[in-house]
């Protein structure tokens, strides 16, 4: 159960952070929530798709990461085999809340980082520090600030994306089918994508709007991102022939 506490550097200055990926960690996962603010990053090597959220009625990004529940095959023994790190990954054990605060005489809820002082990565003896010897941010915790301001601004800028692309009618469901060898294939159910047609088809001040808010970059990375769906094929292969995925 999650134990999640306001981070300071009295309290938490011995405490340090596993950063490798291994299952023990909970990261043999088939996709995980990615956000609109990581888009470049992961269309490189991730498949990008749309799921509905189970706690309303908009939608999630995820990026797939094998063609089960528990399979995950950019994870080796070695660790994650990918070049970028999606961020609700990256943050380990970490996230943001909110604490009020006095700013000019108004009273505000500004971001805190909080940690979970039950999740398997938080150590005493293993792993990278918290803060240096002064109290300072070591530069871990500084970079995993970084990622939580990523899922962040991710949060509203997902949920704002949706709310247009699903104005226009932009997003469909997609079949995938993936067909593995003569014996083995997946379809794969629950996912959803930008309709390429359909977004073509657009007015020019429907192109505009959604070029001005910075979603058309998106709707084209997560169209374009399909082609690596082969690149996880080839890896689920390569695993069967019991040599590491490229």
């Amino acid at each position: 159960m999650a134990r999640h506490v306001l981070l300071n550097n009295v309290e938490h200055k011995d405490l340090r952070v596993i950063t490798r990926s291994a299952v023990q960690f909970g990261d043999d996962v088939g996709n995980v929530v990615v956000f609109p603010t990581e888009y470049r990053e992961l269309q490189r090597e991730y498949p990008l798709f749309f799921r509905k959220d189970p706690a309303g009625d908009s939608y999630l990004s995820v990026a797939m990461l094998g063609f089960a529940k528990d399979e995950n095959l950019f994870l080796e023994s070695a660790g994650w085999n990918a070049r970028y790190l999606p961020a609700v990954v990256a943050r380990g054990p970490f996230l943001i809340g909110f604490q009020e605060t006095q700013v000019d005489g108004e009273l505000r809820k500004l971001p805190v980082i909080h940690i979970d002082l039950d999740h398997p990565r938080v150590s005493q003896t293993e792993g990278e520090s918290l803060f240096l010897p002064l109290g300072g941010h070591s530069p871990y915790l500084q970079q995993v600030t970084t990622v939580l301001d990523r899922i962040h601004r991710g949060l509203t800028i997902s949920k704002d994306m949706f709310a247009a692309f699903t104005a226009l009618d932009l997003i469909d469901p997609i079949k995938l089918e993936v067909k593995l060898t003569a014996d083995e294939t997946h379809n794969l159910l629950g996912y959803h994508t930008v309709n390429a047609d359909k977004l073509r088809a657009l007015d020019a001040p429907s192109l505009a709007g959604l070029h001005k808010a910075g979603f058309l970059e998106s709707a084209y990375l997560v169209i374009g991102s399909v082609n690596n769906v082969q690149k996880l094929v080839e890896r689920k292969i390569a695993r069967h022939r019991g040599s590491p995925g490229s």
